[in-house]
């Protein structure tokens, strides 16, 4: 059974919940990745920030990057896969979530980030354009 663990990114970087969208996009362009989880001074998982977020919720909205802050942008509890759930899992998750991008979590740490795309290139075409199709729903 491929877990999560096998596919994720490891070593996930996050934004401070206090950074700013400036710093975020920085820390983004600097790790090329398009998402990074906030973590909280009590070093707990307070969501994820997208470079679309930025843009949309932010830029779009005459905000200003370098006052807003990440932590402005952590709706909600944030959905999580675990280490050892299985790539199922993670799908059925994605899927009821909407959602391209998990954290994935081994106890209380967060270990690594674990994308749509990860899954999509372990998997037959078909499935992969099955996959895509369900996550982007909506």
């Amino acid at each position: 059974m491929t877990k999560a663990r096998d596919l994720m990114t490891a070593g996930a970087e996050c934004v401070g919940e206090n950074e700013t969208l400036v710093d975020a996009a920085r820390k983004m362009r600097d790790l090329d990745v398009g998402a990074l989880p906030i973590c909280g001074e009590d070093n707990r998982l307070k969501g994820v920030l997208t470079d679309r977020d930025i843009v949309v919720k932010c830029l779009a909205d005459g905000g200003d990057p370098s006052q807003a802050t990440a932590g402005q942008f952590g709706q909600g509890k944030p959905v999580t896969i675990g280490a050892d759930d299985s790539i199922e899992e993670a799908l059925a998750t994605m899927t009821k979530h909407q959602v391209r991008r998990l954290p994935v979590i081994d106890g209380h740490d967060l270990v690594g980030m674990l994308a749509q795309a990860d899954i999509a290139r372990s998997m037959p075409e078909q499935a992969t354009g099955d996959t895509v199709q369900e996550i982007s729903r909506n």
